[in-house]
């Protein structure tokens, strides 16, 4: 096999990947999908999703609902998600103090956690009345000067860090978004003092997040609590918003820090 060969066997190879992934996301969108929903969803043509279904079912990743004519998660799933959670080590508490904030401010809630400049949505607490933000996928992780969550982890970077950042293109996903980089480096200075981070219609049209940081001991960012909503739902309650934010961050962090137990 010539070198071309190799690299183009490479490159099939990741572009099934990608669209094996592309059809595990559309299911997890609807909670369960028929195969032309899948198709539709990610522009893969209908023989090929059929295809790739049927692989996924085999490996367990998703599972055929007969009756209904679906595809659903498969259960090899809910045993990743079992082990990413034991390996972030998310306490209980934390993940009762963040829906405890949703119920509270009727607002969706998340917790985050950083790894480097890097960082993931654990948990979700959200309802028909206040759904998470869409979409929480392509663009949310690549885009950190446009989310509260990804602001955070900005303004923790050592100075040379966030220069680099800074420096590099600055990708505006709406007409809000903050891509001056002097804007935003006075934005991220006043982030890392005050410990919250906004961002008003700059990742999605017509929704505003709050997020507050979640420190060790040492100062090191190990994670966020956010909520969002409509920008209509923090009317005349922006000072509240930012005080249960707070409050939530401050528990989880003392959970954090005292090791509570995660199951």
């Amino acid at each position: 096999m010539t070198s071309n060969d190799t690299g183009r066997a490479a490159q099939d190879q990741g572009g099934q990947v990608a669209r094996a992934i592309a059809v595990l996301e559309a299911v997890a969108e609807h909670g369960s999908s028929t195969a032309r929903r899948i198709s539709e969803a990610t522009s893969i043509p209908l023989p090929t999703v059929y295809r790739i279904a049927q692989e996924l079912i085999r490996s367990e990743y998703l599972v055929h609902l007969r009756t209904e004519k679906r595809f659903a998660l498969g259960y090899k799933l809910h045993r990743l998600a079992v082990g990413l959670h034991d390996d972030l080590g998310i306490p209980r508490s934390v993940r009762e103090e963040v829906h405890a904030m949703h119920r509270d401010l009727g607002m969706a809630a998340y917790l985050a956690i950083h790894r480097g400049t890097d960082f993931v949505v654990v948990h979700v607490s959200d309802s028909p009345q206040a759904p998470r933000l869409s979409p929480l996928g392509f663009g949310f992780h690549e885009s950190p000067h446009a989310t509260a969550f990804g602001k955070a982890g900005l303004a923790s970077l050592a100075p040379d860090e966030q220069e680099e950042y800074l420096a590099g293109p600055l990708r505006a996903h709406t007409d809000r978004t903050l891509v001056d980089p002097g804007e935003l480096r006075r934005q991220l200075a006043e982030i890392a003092e005050r410990g919250i981070a906004w961002e008003h219609q700059e990742f999605v049209p017509g929704s505003s997040c709050l997020a507050a940081t979640i420190k060790a001991d040492d100062g090191m960012l190990l994670g966020t609590v956010a909520v969002s909503a409509p920008v209509a739902a923090y009317e005349g309650r922006l000072r509240h918003v930012e005080d249960r934010v707070r409050a939530c961050a401050s528990r989880a962090g003392r959970a954090y820090r005292l090791g509570a137990q995660t199951h």
